[in-house]
C-alpha cells in the first residue's frame, strides 16, 4: 500500500530529514565526479595500447569490472533522485509497503530505503 498522506514524524524529523538530504546530494555529486572520471580514463587511447595479450586482456577484464561498478553505481544515483523526489514531497521516511514511518536510525544508515525494518525483513523471508 502506497501513502497518501502526511504520517506524524517524531520531534526533529525535518533537521534529520536536512541533514540525511545533504547527505543524499554528497554521494550523487561524488558518484557523478566518479563515472565522470571513467568516461575520461575509457576515452583514453593510451590506456589500450598493450603489446602484451596477458596485459591486454586483465586491462579488459578491468575495465568491465569498472563499467559494472559504474551501472551499479547509476542505480543507486536513480535511488538518491527519488529520496530527494520523497523528500520534496513530504512523502519520505514514510514506509510504500504499509504506510507506517521508517525509524529515523535506518533513514540515516540507508537514505534510499524506501521500507520500514518490518516490511523489509518479510520481503527478504519471501
Amino acid at each position: 500500500m502506497a501513502p497518501t498522506k502526511k504520517t506524524q514524524q517524531p520531534k526533529g524529523f525535518a533537521e534529520k530529514i536536512e541533514k540525511i538530504r545533504k547527505k543524499l546530494d554528497e554521494q550523487k555529486r561524488q558518484l557523478l565526479a566518479e563515472a565522470e572520471g571513467t568516461i575520461n580514463d575509457s576515452m583514453n587511447p593510451e590506456i589500450e595500447n598493450f603489446p602484451d595479450m596477458g596485459d591486454q586482456a586483465s586491462a579488459e577484464s578491468d575495465r568491465s569490472f569498472i563499467l559494472r561498478l559504474r551501472g551499479r553505481e547509476q542505480r543507486y544515483i536513480r535511488k538518491i533522485d527519488e529520496a530527494i523526489e520523497r523528500i520534496e514531497k513530504g512523502t519520505y521516511g514514510i514506509c510504500e509497503s504499509c504506510g507506517e514511518p521508517i525509524g529515523v536510525k535506518r533513514l540515516e544508515a540507508r537514505p534510499v530505503t524506501t521500507l520500514c525494518i518490518e516490511c523489509k525483513t518479510r520481503q527478504e523471508e519471501e
